[in-house]
């Protein structure tokens, strides 16, 4: 489902200027100074023209779409022709940004059918916006004043700056930003950004290697990547070593081993690998002058069939190669959009989606962690890592959009993760122990990867300062079903079967939690492995929980919390060890306490005994446990 920006319908009004045959003009972008410029500045000299003023027959697309096609004009916005640039690497992507192509690029056959009309779609907090823009363009003295392609009569990469320009206010909207931000926009990614210099990964030789296998397999997997050189204010645009500039964004348009001639003298030329990655310069001119440059004596050693594989050519037009080392040396930081696959008829590595909106403002505005009294008054979420080991987790944040509304700005935002019990329903009152979390900033949305042990987490987004208002979207990626939700209530209702039948439906009393720590000296019961894959299951108050699975051990180390609301404190607490079987799984033992009436947590290690008609009897091992019981139903 594509939603109507401005509530505009391509089709309906594209049909009607036809049958008309009258050109579109926007009325909700009008040819004047106020789609420009926000700041009221005029610019008398503009003058907007259509295509057809412009050129002999204008085209959507000449000779395919590519790199080259997108040269920056005027406009501060090489993050947004950067990632337009990402874009045109991409066709399938490309056609769903730019939709229907044959039905809008002119029709020399049917010139009557043109009727000056656009349309283009945008990815914009989980939903796909269509666009529609007119045709008309700002020149100036005859020529474009913002984005242009090398072929004169080419007008897709325009006609698309102006559909963005539009979705962001006006033109002068678009000066300065972040080349991610973009990229998801075209694409829905999920955008990571890296700090080449923070993270420590210029002079260690491990991370640069696990960095460039990293920015390899994404390129592989079509992720749209940037790259840029951190400026001070007086240093924007200011040229760096070796002719690159500060403060401007690049796109990276390939990362690839390159086959080289260890020695020019051998017969047979003893070939090996180097790492390289290229790049693009959105102004299409100002390329990287130090080794491996366009002119440099280095590609001498590159075979001449290699270098046809790299698309290697001699030319002025902002694309160049660089050895990753020099990369890694030179720029600071690079952002990573991942189209994340989810597609399940995919034969490539699938992810699991959860996704939800949700708002900060009132009494869900705690602030971030440091707030430690407010911190919890944040929207809860949880989810489950069900991978046996350890699964990776993708986390992404976004808010909305600011650039169209000149009174707003973008909000300081990041989210805490933790780890809870293994059957939690409910929000969390009491700050548990912190497993992940990412740098608060104020861009348009953060991102980070975390590797989890198996279990239950809760997600904590939230704004930097509390009591803050907006909206987000919250993204999570998981190897397996995640199993997530909102966490909306802080304990169990009373529901209408209490309001029915008070006088035999009880309300709980209090809350049991058990910390099952660990169990040793079980008995072997795998007739493959070393020995078992126990995991314990939890009875107390009528209900039970069950704890994941720890794989080929005798000694199992849980480290697994269950808690239970429970409406009479005269009951045991029950915890049965199992070993997990592919057919039926099997009994080990158990043991069983009574709710302690103190708030204090009782420890026990105690020997596992059967059940049934063995109760009586001692099984094999011993298990490790605590038990709490607490009269707030709010104490964890």
């Amino acid at each position: 489902m594509v939603k109507k920006f401005n509530n505009q319908n391509y089709s309906k009004l594209r049909r009607q200027h036809q049958q008309s045959r009258t050109l579109f003009t926007d009325p909700t972008f009008p040819a004047n100074a106020s789609s420009l410029w926000k700041s009221g500045k005029s610019e008398k000299e503009i003058v907007w023209k259509r295509p057809s003023e412009l050129c002999d027959n204008p085209k959507l697309v000449v000779d395919g779409v590519d790199p080259n096609d997108l040269n920056q004009g005027s406009l501060g916005n090489c993050w947004f022709i950067a990632a337009c640039t990402s874009l045109s690497l991409d066709q399938k992507a490309w056609n769903r940004v730019v939709p229907d192509i044959n039905h809008q690029e002119w029709n020399d056959q049917h010139p009557e059918q043109y009727c000056g009309i656009f349309h283009f779609h945008f990815w914009r907090l989980g939903e796909w916006v269509d666009v529609v823009v007119d045709d008309l363009l700002p020149t100036l003295n005859g020529h474009l004043v913002y984005m242009k392609s090398k072929s004169n009569n080419e007008f897709w990469g325009a006609l698309l700056e102006k559909a963005y320009a539009k979705m962001a206010g006006c033109y002068e909207a678009l000066i300065g930003g972040q080349t991610g931000d973009a990229m998801v926009d075209f694409t829905g990614g999920a955008d990571e950004y890296l700090d080449l210099v923070g993270g420590g990964h210029r002079g260690d030789d491990e991370k640069t290697k696990a960095l460039f296998k990293r920015m390899r397999s994404a390129h592989d997997n079509k992720s749209f990547m940037s790259c840029s050189i951190t400026a001070k204010p007086d240093e924007m645009e200011s040229k760096a070593e070796h002719g690159l500039i500060r403060g401007h964004a690049y796109c990276i348009t390939d990362v690839r081993k390159v086959k080289i001639d260890q020695s020019m003298f051998s017969f047979f030329g003893n070939a090996s690998k180097l790492h390289m990655i290229k790049i693009r310069n959105p102004w299409g001119e100002k390329e990287w002058t130090g080794p491996w440059s366009d002119q440099s004596e280095e590609w001498k050693r590159v075979p001449s069939s290699e270098k046809k594989r790299m698309g290697f050519n001699v030319e002025d037009d902002g694309e160049f190669w660089m050895t990753f080392a020099d990369w890694i040396k030179n720029f600071t930081n690079v952002s990573i959009c991942r189209a994340v696959n989810t597609s399940f008829f995919s034969l490539q590595k699938t992810w699991h989606e959860a996704s939800y909106h949700g708002h900060w403002g009132g009494n869900f505005a705690g602030g971030c962690i440091n707030n430690r009294d407010t911190f919890l008054q944040n929207p809860q979420y949880s989810f489950d890592v069900t991978h046996p080991k350890h699964g990776s987790v993708m986390v992404s944040l976004l808010q909305k959009d600011t650039r169209d509304d000149k009174s707003t700005s973008n909000l300081s935002i990041g989210f805490n993760i933790m780890k809870v019990e293994e059957n939690r329903r409910y929000r969390v009152h009491v700050i548990h122990e912190s497993v992940g979390s990412v740098t608060y900033t104020n861009s348009r949305s953060v991102f980070q990867n975390f590797d989890l042990p198996e279990g239950r987490y809760v997600i904590v987004p939230t704004t930097f300062e509390p009591g803050q208002e907006g909206t987000f979207m919250l993204r999570m990626f998981t190897e397996n079903n995640p199993h997530a939700r909102e966490l909306s209530k802080d304990i169990p209702g009373r529901g209408m079967l209490y309001y029915l039948c008070c006088c035999c439906v009880r309300y709980p009393q209090a809350l049991v939690t058990v910390h099952l720590d660990s169990a040793t000296g079980l008995e072997k019961q795998d007739f493959m492995g070393v020995g078992a894959d126990p995991y314990c299951i939890v009875k107390c108050g009528g209900k039970k929980a069950q704890t994941h699975c720890v794989k080929n051990t005798l000694e199992p180390k849980f480290d697994s919390r269950v808690s239970f609301y429970i409406t009479d404190r005269a009951t045991d607490v029950v915890i049965q060890v199992w070993n997990a079987n592919v057919l039926v799984d099997r009994f080990m033992g158990q043991v069983s306490v009574p709710v302690p009436w103190q708030e204090d947590s009782e420890r026990h290690t105690m020997t596992l005994m059967g059940r049934g008609r063995n109760s009586g009897n001692e099984t094999q091992g011993k298990l490790t446990f605590s038990v709490s019981c607490s009269r707030d139903l709010q104490s964890t």
